[in-house]
């Protein structure tokens, strides 16, 4: 697996760490409304707002744990992880098997590729209107959205993946005696895998920008929620204090599937450890 590098981590932040500077001397220098982009300090303070319990702790409401994870952002965040990662695979576990049979056979390729290429066009935002009218108010249809958001690119990359496996390595493996199970599962498949993480990673930022869209229609919690109920009130540093926590939601587990993809993948770019 790819080691932690502190200096490239520290070179990352470079850039973030200059936009917040820039950002806040635009902000002390009055050169913009702070109702329409507030201060750096007024987001982060308003961030910490977001997270902390709105009540102060009392032995009697029990676990004082519990007490301190009930802050809206937390509530917010963990709603939206919920809906992120059960759409998600649910979205993967379709499309994966479907990719890899339309991959490996030319029939079922031609028969449902052209009913794949007429839906895939189609964004999941446009399906809104018909997930509530079948599956009502609530997580259901935030769920069937995601779930259209994350199975087209998973599905297409696992398909591309099958069918641009090397030829030789199916002569090879032909010449060996393999039997077309085991052509399958130990050549294709394999020699699939950088593909179909790829589109894991595609997908999953689909999926963070559909649940957010999903939430600020059909559910009434969640970092979309928030950020709706905050433009209400124009309460301009609780939204960018929601989006800022999307990003880093998105980036801790974007790093998280690159680190897997990083492990997974070592054979594939001749690494031994």
């Amino acid at each position: 697996m790819a080691k932690f590098n502190a200096r490239e981590a520290g070179v990352g932040l470079i850039v973030p760490a200059l936009v917040i500077g820039v950002w806040q001397l635009v902000s002390m220098k009055g050169w913009v409304n702070p109702q329409m982009l507030p201060s750096p300090l007024a987001v982060l303070e308003r961030w910490i707002a977001y997270l902390l319990p709105v009540q102060p702790y009392s032995p009697e409401q029990g676990s004082w744990l519990l007490w301190a994870v009930s802050g809206e952002l937390i509530v917010d965040a963990l709603g939206s992880l919920y809906r992120v990662l059960v759409g998600f695979a649910i979205g993967a576990a379709l499309a994966l098997p479907l990719g890899l049979v339309m991959g490996a056979s030319q029939t079922v390729y031609a028969w449902l590729n052209p009913l794949m290429q007429l839906l895939r066009p189609i964004p999941p935002i446009a399906y809104i209107p018909l997930s509530i009218l079948w599956f009502g108010l609530g997580n259901p249809p935030a769920i069937f959205l995601i779930v259209l958001g994350a199975f087209f690119p998973v599905l297409m990359n696992t398909i591309a993946g099958v069918r641009q496996v090397d030829s030789i390595y199916l002569r090879a493996a032909r010449n060996l005696g393999a039997s077309g199970a085991t052509l399958f599962v130990r050549v294709i498949l394999p020699a699939a895998v950088p593909y179909i993480l790829s589109g894991v990673r595609i997908g999953i930022g689909t999926a963070f920008i559909v649940v957010i869209v999903s939430e600020m229609i059909a559910v009434n919690n969640g970092l979309g929620f928030r950020i709706l109920e905050a433009r209400e009130y124009f309460w301009s540093d609780k939204i960018m204090a929601g989006m800022i926590t999307i990003g880093l939601i998105g980036l801790i587990i974007d790093t998280a599937v690159n680190q897997l993809n990083n492990h997974l993948l070592r054979w594939h770019r001749g690494l031994e450890n």
